[in-house]
């Protein structure tokens, strides 16, 4: 189970939640958003962290230039784009950024065209992305995502990161407020805690290893999954 940590704003925060396990870190720079942070501030946070750890900028209805020329100065190796982003926006974006992540709200039409947008990923999120409201996971369930990887956001945290996992079996997981103590402040405690029930209820998904049809993942490798 792939587990992302969004909206890092201090170095503390980024090297506990990679040493407590997870996959990757979010870097906010929507204007406006309270987990904002300088492109600047955000490179200097990445150059102490493991290089095998997937470090994203997370951008709503910004320039494609603006996307390419902050994620590249922050030194990040992915983007997600989070709000209205067109097909030759988010095409464009990946052209030049080797990987995106294409975030939807839950039941958007964009859903059931994902090819058309060339993402990596796809991120099914609520209405109200940062906000930590639960959407009905139905929508995310009945989503027409078959063969791309889902990443599962909006409203998670510890106590109910299992069931989602275990309903809509998600190639991965998202959280931002539901491992905070003040927004862009994270809860040691909470990071921990959700990082590892998620882990765990991912290998509970996990066929048999004599499945015929299991494909053995061993530990998570993104840079392996992403660019082969």
């Amino acid at each position: 189970m792939f587990v992302k940590i969004c909206g890092v704003t201090t170095e503390e925060d980024a090297l506990l939640a990679v040493a407590l396990g997870a996959d990757a870190l979010g870097f906010n720079f929507v204007n406006g958003s309270t987990r904002q942070i300088a492109p600047d501030r955000a490179r200097e946070i990445v150059r102490r962290l493991p290089p095998e750890t997937l470090t994203v900028g997370i951008f709503r209805d910004e320039l494609p230039g603006r996307v390419v020329e902050l994620t590249q100065r922050a030194g990040l190796r992915a983007v997600q784009l989070h709000g209205n982003e067109s097909v030759e926006q988010t095409r464009h974006v990946r052209s030049l950024i080797p990987i995106v992540i294409k975030a939807f709200p839950a039941g958007h039409p964009g859903l059931g065209r994902l090819a058309d947008f060339g993402a990596d990923a796809v991120m099914i999120d609520g209405a109200e992305p940062g906000s930590g409201e639960v959407f009905d996971w139905s929508l995310a369930e009945s989503a027409p995502t078959a063969g791309h990887r889902v990443l599962l956001a909006g409203g998670l945290h510890v106590g109910n990161v299992e069931d989602a996992i275990e309903r809509v079996q998600p190639w991965g997981v998202d959280v931002a407020t539901g491992v905070e103590s003040a927004p862009g402040r994270k809860d040691a405690v909470k990071m921990r805690e959700f990082i590892a029930t998620a882990k765990a209820a991912g290998e509970r998904l996990r066929p048999a290893d004599d499945d015929a049809s299991y494909s053995p993942q061993g530990p998570y490798n993104w840079e392996e999954d992403f660019l082969s």
